[in-house]
């Protein structure tokens, strides 16, 4: 699923990358903060019970590159950080709209953007790293978000009519390539 309409400059890799330690705790926090995305879903829609085995299991995934992710902080002295806004991440959410079905698509398409965005620059930082235990824990973890950006959209399948998701998906697309081309590079996923 190719869900990007703007592919990451390729000199964006070198600029996030040039702060290691900075992106390190962004990643945690990135990594922890959609394990509690997973969990949101669980909790603000219960009755959705096609979400709940896969967010629930999302979570987990999420929670477990969380850990690992620490590990390689914790591995350099680092201390986590409380979390710092995306203005990329704002950009987009702000194109979320009202209404409990709508809220539900629009969060269920958006996540899976954030995800192939992430899924992409993993990849990017995969391949630029020169560390081989490094560079094979990114690709990894490069492989599972690209998954994780299907599951959100073929949940939003589920409840909503394939024209409508695709309709929206399209307005939602648009709006994440004017996000990821109107912020500043960061030593940051986002």
């Amino acid at each position: 699923m190719d869900a990007l309409l703007v592919k990451t400059p390729a000199d964006w890799a070198p600029f996030a990358l040039q702060d290691f330690d900075a992106f390190l705790i962004d990643h945690a926090a990135c990594e922890r903060k959609a394990s509690a995305v997973g969990m949101s879903f669980v909790v603000r829609y219960p009755d959705r019970e096609k979400i709940l085995g896969p967010m629930i299991q999302f979570a987990r995934e999420e929670l477990e590159h969380f850990h690992q992710v620490y590990k390689l902080v914790a591995a350099r002295g680092l201390q986590l950080a409380g979390d710092a806004e995306s203005p990329y991440v704002n950009l987009l959410l702000k194109h979320v709209r009202n209404g409990r079905d709508e809220r539900f698509l629009d969060r269920l398409l958006t996540t899976s953007l954030l995800e192939s965005r992430g899924c992409e620059r993993l990849h990017l930082v995969a391949a630029e790293l020169q560390d081989e235990k490094l560079k094979a824990f990114y690709g990894r973890l490069a492989r599972a978000e690209g998954a994780h950006q299907t599951l959100f959209f073929d949940l939003a399948k589920l409840y909503f009519a394939e024209s409508v998701v695709v309709e929206r998906w399209n307005q939602l697309r648009e709006a994440e390539a004017i996000a990821i081309t109107s912020v500043p590079y960061r030593h940051a996923v986002h």
